[in-house]
């Protein structure tokens, strides 16, 4: 039997990157996938296409993730389409870096928002259909810079760092009601992101890693995978670093 048979997944975030990583790995596994991003476009398009290749049940949502209004109008669609949630992956998540000294209001507020508040909006509008359930695994994407900080990310790594908060503090309102709340740091993943480094910038990175290589999104994925599934039944709480033993 698959790890995810029969059971339907909120992936947030999903269009690229790890998200999609993600909800393709879900799929892989029999889980049904519900996934958002901000607007429908050939990527949403084209992985809907591929986890219905798979056998299962897909949906792609365009909405902005930092509006609660906005979240639990989904939340409640994906309700309506697929009957209920077993598994919420809150994975949106952006990033304007500069210095502190150069960094405006408005960058604050984003990257807080989108990479933040955003798992409160998702994680309070699914946390009553896991309740009536009695069953439930929610996994927020972190960040190693959310554990260790970094220069020129001070937005990023507080909006990280407060999702770490967040979830050992869920974990314990819902683990009474079989609740399960755990976040992944994942460290340098090779996804478009870090693409745009330059070659010299990437080797820089690789320098502070003992594995000497980026992770992959594929890697990020079986790591939340794990805690979606029956297999991590005793976990929660925890914060998993997919880092390769990166070194701060």
């Amino acid at each position: 039997m698959k790890l995810l048979e029969g059971k339907t997944a909120i992936v947030t975030g999903a269009a690229r990157g790890i998200g999609r990583a993600i909800a393709l790995k879900f799929a892989q596994e029999g889980g049904n996938v519900a996934f958002t991003d901000l607007k429908f476009d050939e990527n949403t398009e084209s992985l809907t296409k591929e986890i219905e290749s798979l056998g299962c049940k897909a949906k792609a949502y365009a909405s902005d993730a930092s509006s609660l209004e906005q979240t639990e109008k989904v939340v409640n669609d994906i309700i309506d389409d697929f009957g209920t949630v077993d598994v919420l992956i809150n994975n949106a998540g952006i990033t304007m870096d500069t210095l502190l000294m150069r960094m405006t209001e408005q960058q604050w507020d984003t990257v807080i928002n989108v990479n933040l508040k955003s798992v409160f909006n998702f994680t309070k509008s699914v946390q009553r259909i896991m309740l009536k359930a009695k069953q439930g695994s929610i996994v927020n994407l972190s960040s190693v810079v959310g554990v260790h900080g970094n220069a020129g990310q001070a937005n990023y790594s507080a909006s990280k760092a407060g999702i770490i908060g967040f979830t050992k503090s869920i974990a314990q309102e819902l683990g009474s009601r079989n609740i399960r709340c755990n976040a992944v740091a994942p460290g340098f993943i090779i996804t478009e992101m870090t693409a745009k480094l330059t070659e010299e910038q990437r080797k820089a990175w690789e320098e502070f890693i003992p594995m000497k290589r980026g992770g992959t999104p594929e890697e990020v994925a079986n790591v939340c995978l794990f805690l979606a599934s029956d297999m991590s039944s005793y976990v929660s709480g925890q914060v998993i670093s997919i880092c390769g033993a990166m070194k701060t």
